[in-house]
């Protein structure tokens, strides 16, 4: 009997790829503040690469700033380079272990920034889609050269896999549409 590809697999990925694109929107904040917005970055500690919350403590005291409370003071530093340095245009500024994260005014040339950071992170959305795409293409011609999928299966289930891709990268280019409408909307 034929062996068939696990398409649900391929979709649980490519949805997965979708969530972690609205989580990382969702840290696109238009000018005010969200803890969301320093989740993705990740700090170089203890010689490992170590995502911020696993190194302080985020806070939102007002609507227009963030901290980090910092657990190991030994660490400061390099908490608020790697604020400095992520793409976010953001001015950490350390007292002791707190480090307080002024959130600036959206001008129009801080707009379009966010906007470039929002395109980026569609575009590896799309890459990740694609990569899955290309496992489940690659799945399909080794059940092929094993035997256990006619040529005529595998073409079926590569027009399924291409049309689950489809849709997944028309989902993403509406997110970042959306997102990119939410960022620029004064």
């Amino acid at each position: 009997m034929a062996e068939e590809p696990d398409l649900d697999d391929l979709e649980r990925r490519m949805d997965g790829a979708l969530t972690a694109l609205a989580k990382e929107f969702q840290g696109l904040r238009a000018g005010r503040a969200s803890t969301a917005l320093l989740e993705p970055i990740v700090v170089d500690a203890y010689g490992q690469k170590m995502p911020i919350a696993q190194l302080g403590t985020i806070g939102v005291p007002e609507p227009r700033m963030l901290t980090v409370q910092v657990w190991d003071k030994t660490m400061t530093k390099a908490v608020e380079k790697a604020i400095r340095e992520s793409e976010l245009g953001l001015n950490p500024q350390g007292e002791g272990q707190l480090i307080r994260i002024p959130i600036p005014d959206l001008s129009e040339e801080r707009r379009a920034e966010l906007s470039k950071v929002a395109s980026k992170y569609a575009e590896s959305a799309r890459i990740a889609v694609r990569n899955v795409r290309r496992d489940g293409m690659e799945s399909l011609k080794k059940l092929e050269k094993d035997g256990d999928l006619s040529q005529d299966d595998r073409h079926l289930y590569e027009g399924e896999i291409q049309d689950m891709t489809d849709r997944h990268i028309k989902k993403i280019d509406e997110a970042l549409t959306g997102k990119e409408k939410e960022i620029m909307q004064v």
